[in-house]
């Protein structure tokens, strides 16, 4: 049974990486002839290439709450999928962990959508997040990033780095928490799971992970936006400290226990 579940898994996953490369092709075309200029216009294309995306490949949306029209959107971060769905909900751009601009498909969509890239430890990083932070802002699009730095299994939360949230909060825009949740509304066999086969941690292959994943039916994501901007206790000296409360933030969306957050955060004033 496994090997016949396997065997329509594969053929499943044939057909939408044809889909796939179809609508890539369909998107460099629309690049190549429209040459959007500004932020706006990148953002739109990246937009409906996501949306088109995630419709076709059957992946479900629910969201509850509405995105901010500006300012920093923060997040947990699970997977490549968590990018296409935030920018297939909207008009955004992403400022992201240089790794990215070198993953499959990913990485070159981003990067036509302008996406500000930082390098941990490299100087004039800090400054470069900001000025594209502001540009965003003066151009009306929000900015997404996921302060966790990294991805995970779903199955909590990691801390929080304080370095983007710091010059979010410097350029004066408002910072709104978002949790993302996947699930499979369909049994896809024993081997298959939503910690190991849609979100994306670890020391994986990415180009397997991907394979497996467009041959997944019934893939469901679930994202929340808080009602309102995070209200800080505390400035940007103070960057530790206003981490930990974007933290609870997400994790109160998400339903996370925050007992132990809340008590790192009373330590930490």
């Amino acid at each position: 049974m496994l090997r016949v579940t396997r065997g329509v898994r594969f053929f499943r996953s044939a057909g939408r990486t044809v889909i796939l490369l179809g609508m890539f092709f369909y998107a460099a075309m629309e690049l190549i002839i429209g040459r959007p200029k500004t932020r706006v216009e990148r953002a739109e294309w990246l937009h409906r290439f996501c949306a088109r995306a995630m419709k076709r490949l059957g992946v479900k949306v629910d969201v509850t709450g509405r995105p901010p029209e500006r300012g920093a959107v923060i997040s947990n971060h699970l997977s490549y999928v968590d990018i296409v769905t935030m920018a297939a909900l909207h008009r955004v751009v992403f400022c992201s962990k240089a790794e990215i601009e070198h993953w499959p498909v990913i990485g070159w969509m981003t990067t036509m959508a302008g996406t500000v890239y930082v390098e941990r430890g490299r100087g004039g990083s800090a400054l470069k997040a900001s000025a594209g932070m502001k540009k965003a802002a003066d151009a009306g699009l929000p900015v997404v990033f996921f302060p966790e730095g990294t991805t995970s299994n779903g199955t909590g939360l990691l801390k929080f780095r304080s370095g983007l949230l710091a010059q979010a909060m410097l350029s004066g825009e408002s910072v709104t928490a978002a949790f993302i949740r996947f699930s499979l509304d369909e049994d896809n066999g024993p081997d298959v799971s939503v910690a190991d086969d849609i979100c994306y941690w670890g020391d994986r292959n990415m180009l397997a992970h991907i394979w497996k994943f467009l041959g997944l039916r019934g893939v469901r994501v679930a994202v929340k936006f808080a009602d309102a901007p995070i209200q800080f206790s505390s400035d940007t000296l103070h960057r530790k400290a206003a981490a930990a409360e974007a933290e609870l933030a997400v994790a109160e969306l998400g339903g996370i226990n925050v007992k132990v957050l809340e008590e790192a955060l009373m330590t930490s004033d």
